[in-house]
């Protein structure tokens, strides 16, 4: 059987990743998908990002006319970084090219002193 970390780190040998401090420059450039629950999100996020759980995330991408773009640069991002790994590898398998994780999620954004939104 397969623990969740297993999983976790079998995606991310399939993706990019970024630090927030790669990402914090393309504010408002690149799009940000916050894979985090409702609540998780309505907390605290980065600036801009777009809000779509990841128990969701295949069902909902067609609502975002900023998801079209199959070619668009998205960063995906959780609280820590798992579940967004997660995301990313399915993002890839629906076609998004440049689907990447952002290392550390939320967690790592704050503790860089980046900015954040209620």
């Amino acid at each position: 059987m397969t623990t969740t970390a297993e999983m976790v780190a079998k995606a991310k040998s399939k993706i990019r990743e970024v630090s927030p401090q790669d990402v914090a420059p393309k504010l408002g450039k690149v799009l940000i998908v916050d894979v985090r629950e409702s609540h998780e999100y309505a907390a605290g996020h980065i600036p801009g990002a777009i809000n779509i759980p990841r128990g969701v995330l295949e069902f909902k991408l067609d609502q975002f006319p900023d998801l079209q773009d199959r070619n668009r640069e998205i960063v995906l991002q959780c609280q820590g970084g798992g579940r967004s790994a997660l995301a990313t590898v399915a993002m890839q398998e629906l076609g998004f090219k440049n689907a990447i994780n952002l290392a550390g999620g939320f967690s790592a954004w704050s503790a860089a002193g980046l900015p954040t939104e209620r």
